[in-house]
């Protein structure tokens, strides 16, 4: 992204703060006259009070000097609360334009990045993109207003030494030229690097359990150690490339103010002329030093506002759908279904046709790959067939809207998604008011009755990340209680009860037959013995059904179903 497009969008995000902006550059400007008033002072002082008699009231000196360091910093003040105001917004706005854009993100997007990454995007690359904003605001308004100012002055001064002091401006541009594309690139590096170590850390916190068992600690410290070292390197080449300015433009400067002692001394400038002119060109430098000095968080800033604008820009999950469906009777329908999750690649799904009537349970079964997953995932639309379709009560999936088919579905999974609030916002997750009444009822019909009486607040009890207060039984039912609560017309369950003890796979399974009740339900189960009530059981292999019928039919087949479920007997057995 070219650096002109990625200023226009930021200033875009600024807009809507104009007028406090506006009011932060008055303030600027009060700041950077109090520069050149500040000299003039100092050789008004020197000329009419220590080489003659003074004129004018002794008073009037320190009343002087502290107007213009008094309103220095007022204006000081105003501008770093005002620029505050605007960046916090700022900062704030461009989270959430991310953020929002991360919510509409395809799926594929999300296995194809890690969550870390991401985070880093919304976390520190946006922060990067303002702390820029802020240090080139500052110093390429209030400095550059400075430097105008002080050279104005110093051209009324004396015009000739001006003109030999500005040697240092064309200096300190060639410097920043040369080291931008250098500071740029690094940069880059950099930000790759952090989201790495960002996904690291992300990864031994969430896999801490895995980590200890196997003991993976060296595992884990030689990654992240090589990313430190990795930011290291990068952190040393960038401070090189920054701090090699200085002493070149410190050099540049000695030589220009040598230059122009002698030459004022041979010329026989006043006193006072002499000291407000080498007052203003060593009140330069700060400015000067500031607008080098802000190379290093540009190119940093540019380098992060490429990454969240490439967020922002990233393609949506496409939702062409016009239609907007009631409540579904829940015929679903797929009619010579292919898929393939990369172009060329092998079929996932290879011309699958099947038929879910209302209220009826349909159990997918198979070896591990075969497609019953990508089957769900067109389901719920996280992905489009290659080719084919899927209907539901008769209207095609690519002419509903996304949100209107979705609210037809309800989903409960092995890994069990929760979040860290209460028991009661995790149930009725997705609506804004809580109805207490079908929360009861929700809870009840998923046998949490116990679990909510023994919590220290009931359903208000907030359940730590990912449901970390609860065991791993009462978790599933919280989720077969979020679907109940849902009350959605299909429902899809993927390896509900895989993961569960005996004990506590009778409570959620009881659960469960009160959540399939009149609702239709498509059930992904690897333990055939938990479907063998289902009224209709399809066997996929290689994407491809196989086999389809009730149980004692397939078993009276002896085909693939049989002797998956004889391998499953005997698993139970062992």
């Amino acid at each position: 992204m070219e650096n002109k497009d990625i200023v226009r969008r930021l200033l875009a995000i600024m807009k809507p703060y104009r007028a406090r902006a506006a009011l932060s550059f008055v303030a600027m400007v009060g700041t950077a006259v109090t520069e050149p008033a500040l000299t003039l002072s100092f050789k008004l002082l020197i000329d009419k009070g220590f080489e003659h008699k003074v004129p004018f009231s002794l008073w009037l000196v320190p009343l002087i000097l502290l107007s213009i360091f008094v309103g220095r910093g007022v204006f000081s003040f105003a501008t770093a609360y005002l620029n505050n105001w605007i960046m916090s917004r700022v900062l704030n706005d461009l989270r959430r334009m991310v953020f929002e854009r991360l919510l509409r993100l395809p799926v594929a997007r999300f296995h194809d990045e890690s969550p870390g990454r991401i985070i880093n995007t919304v976390i520190a690359e946006v922060r990067q993109v303002v702390d820029m904003v802020n240090s080139v605001f500052i110093a390429y308004v209030r400095d550059s207003l400075i430097i105008v100012g002080l050279l104005a002055t110093l051209l009324w001064l004396n015009w000739r030494l001006t003109l030999i002091a500005m040697v240092i401006m064309p200096v300190t541009a060639l410097i920043v030229s040369t080291t931008a594309k250098r500071m740029r690139r690094l940069s880059r590096d950099n930000q790759r690097v952090t989201g790495e170590m960002t996904q690291v850390v992300e990864e031994a916190a969430r896999g801490h359990q895995v980590i200890r068992v196997f003991a993976g600690e060296r595992y884990e410290r030689m990654r992240f150690e090589q990313r430190s070292e990795a930011l290291r390197g990068f952190s040393q080449r960038m401070t090189v490339a920054s701090a090699a300015v200085m002493p070149i433009t410190q050099t540049t400067t000695a030589m220009a103010v040598a230059l122009v002692i002698v030459i004022a001394i041979s010329t026989g400038m006043s006193q006072g002329d002499f000291v407000a002119f080498i007052t203003a060109m060593l009140m330069l430098l700060n400015p000067l030093k500031s607008l080098v000095g802000v190379n290093g968080p540009l190119q940093r800033g540019m380098a992060s506002a490429e990454i969240v604008f490439a967020m922002i820009d990233a393609p949506i999950e496409r939702d062409t759908g016009t239609r907007e469906l009631g409540r579904a009777q829940g015929h679903v329908r797929f009619e010579q279904v292919s898929f393939r999750y990369q172009d060329g690649g092998v079929p996932t799904l290879d011309d699958i046709s099947l038929e879910v009537l209302p209220g009826q349970t349909v159990a997918l079964v198979g070896t591990s790959g075969g497609g019953k997953s990508t089957l769900v995932n067109l389901v719920t639309r996280f992905y489009s067939p290659a080719s084919g379709r899927i209907t539901i009560d008769g209207v095609p999936y690519d002419e509903l809207t996304l949100a209107s088919l979705r609210a037809q579905l309800a989903m409960v999974s092995q890994n069990v998604v929760l979040f860290d609030d209460t028991l009661a916002a995790n149930i009725a997750y997705g609506v804004e008011t809580v109805d207490r009444a079908r929360l009861d009822a929700a809870i009840t019909a998923a046998h949490l009755d116990s679990v909510v009486a023994a919590l220290p607040d009931g359903v208000q009890t907030l359940i730590g990340e990912n449901g970390s207060r609860l065991s791993g039984g009462q978790r599933q039912r919280v989720a077969i209680a979020r679907a109940i609560y849902k009350d959605a017309p299909i429902l899809i369950l993927d390896e509900a009860t895989s993961a569960l003890d005996n004990e506590s796979e009778r409570a959620v399974q009881a659960a469960l037959d009160t959540l399939m009740a009149g609702r239709t339900t498509l059930v992904i189960a690897h333990r055939l013995t938990t479907v063998e009530r289902a009224d209709r059981i399809v066997v996929i292999d290689h994407g491809r059904i196989v086999e389809s019928g009730r149980h004692h039919e397939l078993l009276a087949l002896n085909g693939m179903y049989a002797k998956l479920y004889q391998l499953d007997l005997t698993k139970g057995g062992a």
